[in-house]
């Protein structure tokens, strides 16, 4: 019977007796937090890890330890990747497609949280630019390479329940700008990209799911002032139908990471969005602090949105077959 693990697993509880070698898995955001511990996990298992990051001197100081810790076969490179600007997504991509290895696993881990309202080089939105459509133009153009049995997995938030995508004003054009609802609009944004690329891709057996870490003390809080994130986990601790709100540690945090790309069933995390280490329920009303809210599975609007970030970052089915829909 498979063992169940909930919101205190560690990373290392969920890959107790797992062995990697052999696999290559992808992981965005490896410079801190969630990124690198879930590199050092995988790592430490056999896989071998390729490390994107924006600032690789950081990167390599936050890897050291997976570095150090990697089973035989396993080990960790590094790429650079700007999500925040397509030509640094395109070049990352034209790098790894040269290399023309393929992944197992691709965790789109990276992201910035409740910045104060501003723009990537290309004009996005920085929350949905960033969190979105860079992790967007980066795994469509490295789909080809995830071999049948590959995963995708797409770091989201329970933060999601603060607003849907708005396909009429993404950038924030006429609609006032909150720090929160722009990051919660790019976390329902990330659910969606994993509901339509489960589907587009499941027929060749690669398959994808969102994440939802939990609450974690590192730096994608760093635009938030202390009082800000308190008042935040008071919100959860008071919300309805949940159990008592606790912060989780970094590798508690990546867990549910690692075991929806590595150990959970495929048949059940696919086109889902998961938390603690388990499919999600859909949610109770707006103000739950656990499940997924329905307009995040909806397939219609994940479809809607797929072409409006196919429309918005120039990424078109005749540039990129990965982007077609299975017929």
């Amino acid at each position: 019977m498979p063992q169940t693990f909930g919101a205190e697993s560690t990373t290392d509880d969920v890959l107790e007796g797992v062995d990697l070698p052999g696999k290559r898995v992808l992981v965005t955001g490896v410079s801190s937090g969630l990124g690198a511990e879930t590199a050092r996990a995988l790592a430490a298992h056999g896989a071998w890890v390729v490390g994107a990051a924006r600032d690789l001197d950081k990167a390599r100081a936050a890897t050291r330890e997976a570095s150090a810790q990697a089973a035989p076969g396993g080990g960790l490179e590094l790429v650079k990747l700007d999500l925040a600007s397509l030509a640094s997504v395109h070049a990352c991509a034209d790098a790894l497609v040269t290399a023309g290895e393929p992944f197992d696993l691709v965790v789109a881990n990276a992201g910035v949280m409740a910045c104060p309202k501003s723009f990537t080089e290309d004009g996005f939105e920085t929350q949905f630019g960033t969190n979105h459509l860079g992790h967007f133009v980066l795994v469509n153009r490295l789909a080809h390479l995830m071999r049948s049995g590959a995963r995708l997995v797409v770091l989201s938030s329970a933060a999601h329940r603060y607003a849907d995508v708005d396909l009429e004003d993404p950038n924030f054009t006429r609609t006032p700008y909150t720090e929160f609802g722009a990051y919660g609009r790019s976390k329902t944004a990330n659910i969606l990209f994993a509901v339509e690329f489960d589907r587009r891709h499941r027929e060749r057996g690669v398959r994808a799911a969102a994440v939802h870490p939990g609450g974690i003390r590192t730096g994608l809080a760093r635009h938030l002032a202390p009082e800000s994130l308190e008042a935040l986990a008071n919100r959860a601790r008071t919300a309805a139908d949940a159990p008592p709100f606790r912060w989780k540690t970094i590798p508690q945090g990546a867990a549910t990471s690692v075991w929806a790309g590595v150990v959970a069933p495929e048949q059940i995390i696919g086109g889902r969005y998961c938390e603690d280490c388990h499919v999600a329920d859909i949610a109770t009303g707006p103000d739950a602090r656990e499940g997924v809210q329905p307009y995040a599975l909806d397939p219609a609007r994940a479809r809607a949105l797929w072409a409006k970030s196919e429309e918005m970052t120039g990424m078109q089915p005749a540039s990129c077959p990965s982007l077609g829909t299975p017929s």
